[in-house]
């Protein structure tokens, strides 16, 4: 039977950490908005104008990645809630303890992680 205390702890430290991070992860898009729109440049054939561009990718790629995490942190909370934490989603068997140690956020049993039904 898994330490669920534990994983509450886990998945709560986790959420306060991303909830940190999302603020800076949108400060930087809007810096790298503003150095678009002050720069005035056309991203094809100034050098500046792609490096403006690849940061402000790179920022949104890095909050949509935050933002998922942040909600797979807050359903496994609610699973945690519910009472059906630790169980895998697809087939209803347990997820093993280090599955839950290595990705406590997890739904999914190995085997249906493996399978490709993990995020």
């Amino acid at each position: 039977m898994p330490d669920f205390e534990r994983f509450r702890v886990l998945l709560e430290e986790e959420r306060a950490r991303r909830l940190a991070l999302l603020p800076a992860l949108r400060a930087d898009i809007d810096e790298a908005n503003l150095a678009r729109q002050d720069s005035n440049v056309d991203d094809e054939h100034d050098p500046e104008g792609s490096t403006i561009a690849f940061e402000l990718s790179q920022a949104s790629a890095l909050l949509r990645q935050s933002s998922a995490g942040l909600d797979q942190v807050e359903a496994a909370l609610a699973r945690l809630a519910n009472g059906t934490y630790g169980t895998c989603v697809v087939c209803g068997g347990p997820i093993a303890d280090g599955r839950l140690e290595a990705r406590p956020w997890t739904p999914f049993c190995i085997l249906h992680a493996s399978a490709g039904r993990s995020r």
